[in-house]
């Protein structure tokens, strides 16, 4: 009875749907890969097997053993680099999760990014390391991009609070409006050269987080102008997201301490939705906004304020991807939508919009990514299949609701013919 009464909750469902979706998204990948062996002389059903193989535990793979065969076991570089990636995907996931638990759809997650990346780094650009502790130049750096992402998380609140505006069209607007005000912002303060140092069209591109370049051995000032021809490396400064142990842990990865302050978070999250009276007036404002109201509820306030903190989620994963010192921002890619924005969607679906489930759907698709890397690099195959089972599963995830409702009926059936 008991057993009976754990698979009829609605929870139990919602969990069985996302792990029946990722089934499905895996089945279908591992379908491709042997129509795509089959088709291929160079593969055969030998290059099919490893191909499934490295879909399913691509994340273990150590490389190739002298006789050619497929190896596996713990590899701490593609650990730590999917806990590196998985970061700006629990953010965003969080940002999403947060916008559908208060009924709001928050699409504008990839402007949000975007103003949160740029916040980030002009401060951690322009306050120097030598006047201020290098620490309390992240911390400041980081907390200014979550107030850009909040600020600007709050402007489509407001439209749907007080003029009742339908936040996906307020969301899609400010995303685009986002890329090129930061676009623009980039260019009149600067942070453009401070990033990638331009001359005669020619792009020199250096680290992410800098307080100083070295031209050809020589140190110049940030944001100087660079000789053609000129070979440009970077000194961070000390001003980079702490490892915190991490690095040993994981040799040779990219990971650092911002996959625990996106575990932090997430935890936060999740006590302010299921245990504080904050979270239970949001949620009844989600559920019903007008019932909300009249139970004295101020829903106005609920919702600019849920969409300002989905904005701080989303701009903190901007903040915590850049700041990391160890990744390359390119001045081209940020002249568009960030990503790591849409991808919070699928992870929030597939996550049933639970803060805690956020951060193990976004080290899935993580994984998928890495799983690609290492299809490509020992295959014939090319990463690009992995993409065909994020595809199915989104699809999958955004019909979350059907596939309950066929779990829930399929159990009533065993019930009427006990």
């Amino acid at each position: 009875m008991n057993k009976a009464s754990f698979l009829d909750k609605e929870a139990t469902r919602s969990v069985l749907a996302s792990l029946l979706a990722i089934l499905i998204g895996m089945l279908v990948g591992s379908i491709v890969i042997v129509i795509v062996g089959l088709t291929n002389p160079s593969l055969g059903i030998k290059g099919a097997w490893e191909g499934i193989r490295l879909v399913v535990g691509g994340l273990f793979a150590t490389g190739r053993n002298t006789a050619g065969k497929l190896t596996f076991g713990f590899n701490p570089t593609s650990f730590g680099n999917m806990l590196f990636r998985a970061v700006p995907l629990i953010m965003t996931g969080l940002s999403v999760a947060l916008g559908n638990k208060v009924g709001l759809f928050n699409i504008g997650a990839s402007g949000q990014y975007l103003a949160g990346t740029a916040g980030s780094l002009y401060v951690a650009l322009t306050l120097p390391t030598s006047v201020f502790p290098a620490w309390l130049v992240w911390l400041i750096a980081f907390l200014f991009g979550m107030l850009c992402g909040a600020l600007w998380g709050a402007i489509p609140g407001l439209l749907k609070a007080f003029l009742n505006i339908n936040e996906v069209l307020a969301c899609i607007m400010t995303n685009w409006i986002a890329a090129n005000v930061v676009t623009w912002f980039f260019d009149v303060s600067n942070l453009k050269n401070m990033l990638e140092g331009t001359k005669s069209g020619y792009v020199y591109k250096t680290s992410t987080v800098l307080n100083d370049v070295v031209i050809e051995g020589v140190r110049s000032t940030v944001g100087a102008a660079v000789p053609e021809g000129a070979t440009v490396t970077a000194t961070r400064g000390g001003v980079a997201t702490a490892k915190m142990g991490l690095d040993k842990l994981f040799s040779g990865s990219q990971v650092n301490a911002g996959i625990l302050v996106a575990i932090l978070i997430a935890i936060v999250i999740y006590i302010l939705l299921s245990k504080t009276t904050l979270g239970y007036q949001m949620k009844a404002c989600g559920a019903n906004r007008y019932a909300a109201r009249y139970a004295g509820i101020r829903d106005k306030r609920n919702i600019v304020l849920t969409m300002a903190i989905a904005g701080a989620l989303s701009a903190a994963g901007g903040a915590l991807y850049f700041l990391s010192g160890n990744t390359e921002f390119f001045w081209n890619t940020y002249q568009s939508l960030p990503a790591e924005g849409f991808n919070g969607i699928p992870v929030a679906l597939l996550a049933i919009n639970n803060p805690l489930g956020v951060m193990f759907a976004a080290m899935f698709m993580s994984m998928l990514q890495i799983c690609g890397q290492k299809l490509t690099e020992l295959t014939a195959y090319n990463e690009y299949i992995t993409n065909v089972i994020i595809a199915v599963i989104v699809y999958l995830a955004a019909f979350m609701l059907v596939i309950k409702t066929w779990i829930a009926k399929l159990r009533k059936g065993k019930a009427v013919s006990r």
